[in-house]
């Protein structure tokens, strides 16, 4: 059952996500409003935009332990409303530069305390699920909201994408300060005598691992995902708007995985992440073979979204769950790894797609994916040890 805060949650992390992703589509109207500035001058402000949600998930993520979720979201949305009202009104590069800074510290702390919130609030035994459906933020972020933003750029102004966003910021902002039915409070850290940090979260056992497999799902997504459309329209020949019908599938499958992710409560993560992760290795490969065709490639584009949906969950649930005292510290690295990953995939492959093509991107994918392949049937060993051991 979708109930209000969960839905909140899940617009919190569309308009995050929206935020992140519409730059780029964008940039060449943004560039036309500011002299002497090319459209590849304005990913400069997108840039500030990762560098400052890394850090900011990094050190101010584990207030959420201290303060609780709700009253961190609640602040982190009403900045990335006014950081937005700035982008939309900015004069300057400079000026756009600071706003997207100032969204980047509101998203640095406001995904981790919606991840956190939704494992927190979600019944008993369906954790994954809901956090699932909070995932799905993601696809509202990429097929609708992307999609809204480009057509507001083009027949209204690109400013008005910002004031777009920042009006349902806003509406999202107070929706959290009016809504009394969020259960209990996060646990407070500092009433048990210990605050939360990098330094803490990064002492709590197993979470070593989970960063490594959270690393090598990430580098294996954003390395192969930045150079689609290029592969598309430089190697296939296809149009933007032809390219965005692989943004489209991906989506659907996102989203429409959330129906599978039941399973992952039912089974239990350890039993299914070997699976997911073996079944993403395959999608990559498969990527990589019908990567001369675009119909092959955005059939499976399909499959890539539903299996990154129940990856994802996985990835996220695991951290989540390692300590409930620390989960925002926790969840502050998780998305600090994820933008710096975001980073390494994107210059790693360049060379790889620039000489050996996208085929082979593909392959480089499926071997990143392997240590979380391993991990997931080591885990699955332990578990079943474990029960033998108990019983």
């Amino acid at each position: 059952m979708i109930t209000l805060p969960i839905l909140i949650l899940t617009l919190s992390v569309a308009i995050v996500g929206a935020n992140s992703l519409v730059l780029s589509p964008i940039a060449g109207s943004v560039a036309s409003s500011f002299v002497g500035t090319e459209a590849s001058g304005i990913m400069i402000a997108s840039a500030t935009y990762g560098i400052c949600t890394a850090v900011s998930a990094l050190f101010l993520a584990p207030l959420s332990d201290r303060l609780g979720g709700k009253p961190v979201l609640l602040v982190a949305m009403f900045l990335l409303a006014l950081a937005l009202g700035l982008s939309a009104l900015a004069p300057t590069l400079l000026i756009l530069c600071v706003a997207q800074g100032l969204s980047g510290v509101a998203a640095g702390v406001a995904l981790p305390a919606s991840y956190g919130l939704a494992v927190q609030l979600a019944a008993k035994g369906r954790e994954s699920e809901t956090l699932g459906v909070v995932l799905t933020g993601w696809t509202l972020s990429l097929v609708v909201g992307v999609s809204i933003s480009a057509l507001i750029a083009d027949f209204v102004h690109w400013r008005g994408v910002y004031i777009f966003m920042a009006v349902l910021a806003a509406c999202v902002t107070l929706s959290i300060y009016l809504t009394g039915a969020w259960g209990a409070t996060a646990v407070s850290s500092l009433a048990k005598g210990k605050s939360t940090s990098p330094l803490t979260a990064l002492r709590v056992p197993g979470i070593g691992r989970a960063l490594l497999v959270c690393a090598s799902y990430m580098i294996a997504f954003y390395g192969l995902y930045t150079y689609l459309g290029g592969h598309l329209q430089q190697e296939l020949g296809q149009s933007t708007a032809a390219s965005g019908l692989t943004t489209l599938s991906y989506g659907i499958g996102f989203g429409g995985a959330v129906l599978l992710d039941k399973f992952i409560d039912r089974h239990g993560a350890a039993y299914v992440a070997p699976f997911v992760f073996i079944g993403l290795v395959l999608t990559y490969l498969g990527i990589s073979f019908v990567s001369v065709s675009f119909v092959g490639l955005v059939g499976f584009c399909l499959v890539w979204g539903m299996m990154n949906h129940l990856g994802l969950n996985l990835v996220v649930g695991r951290l989540v769950s390692l300590d409930e005292s620390q989960r925002g510290a926790i969840m502050g690295i998780n998305s600090s790894v994820t933008y710096l990953c975001v980073f390494i995939g994107a210059m790693a492959f360049k060379p790889i797609f620039d000489n050996a093509g996208y085929a082979v991107c593909g392959l480089v994918s499926a071997t990143c994916i392997l240590p979380a392949v391993i991990d997931g049937i080591v885990t699955r060993r332990q578990n079943g040890l474990a029960k033998e051991s108990a019983a």
